[in-house]
């Protein structure tokens, strides 16, 4: 069974396309719904919380538990992902006076950080969000900034939790593949999956479970995707 990070989905557009960038950097993700983490899932190595359409002061705003998460697996939260484990910790997140959208230039503070580095000072990123961080807990640390967002980046004193309220997986976030990548270092990940890899696993691993000598597999592609092995 391949090693996996889990994508907790609480809604945004571009979840799958935080689920690509993983798979471009050679590792296997599953996307799942907020409240759906397969705990007890042992090839699970890390964890992203995506962003989301709402605010995470919203009455029916997409909330998870995180005590059985944080501390347990590298967790990084993108926008909301981010914004949510200030609220929870007992933070404040409230709306500024203008949505901060668009390009923005990071001023990163503490440049020995894992997940910063070879990321350069001044370096563009991607702000898409109505909400911000206005008060962080004591046991959160700053790591960056821009020139509108005073917490563009933080970690979680004594885990390995991240939070960025950019985005690391569009294309105008400069290093955000850098980013990302330097998550799955600190995931431990191996960098060895592939489409290809994903299908020989699963086979070996339903022959193991069915006791048998053939197996065919379906993908998306329908007949023409069929796999007999």
């Amino acid at each position: 069974m391949h090693e996996k990070i889990i994508i907790l989905d609480f809604g945004s557009q571009t979840t799958q396309l935080i689920g690509r960038r993983v798979r471009d950097l050679k590792t296997y993700c599953e996307i799942v719904p907020y409240n759906k983490f397969p705990f007890g899932d042992e090839s699970v190595k890390g964890v992203i919380l995506s962003g989301s359409p709402f605010s995470v002061n919203d009455e029916n705003a997409f909330k998870s538990d995180l005590t059985n998460i944080r501390g347990k697996y590298p967790v990084l939260g993108i926008c909301y992902g981010a914004q949510l484990m200030v609220n929870l910790a007992g933070g404040e997140v409230s709306q500024p006076n203008s949505r901060e959208y668009g390009r923005a230039h990071l001023n990163i503070q503490d440049k020995n950080d894992k997940l910063f580095g070879n990321i350069k000072q001044n370096s563009e990123v991607w702000m898409s969000h109505g909400d911000t961080i206005v008060k962080a807990p004591s046991n959160f640390t700053q790591v960056a900034s821009t020139e509108d967002v005073e917490w563009a980046a933080y970690r979680i004193n004594n885990e390995e939790t991240w939070g960025v309220q950019f985005h690391p997986e569009v294309f105008h976030t400069e290093h955000g593949n850098d980013l990302l990548d330097n998550f799955l270092t600190i995931c431990g990940m191996k960098r060895d999956w592939t489409p290809a890899s994903f299908v020989e696993s699963t086979v070996n691993d339903l022959r193991v479970e069915l006791g048998n000598d053939k197996v065919i597999l379906a993908l998306s592609g329908g007949v023409d995707s069929s796999v007999t092995a």
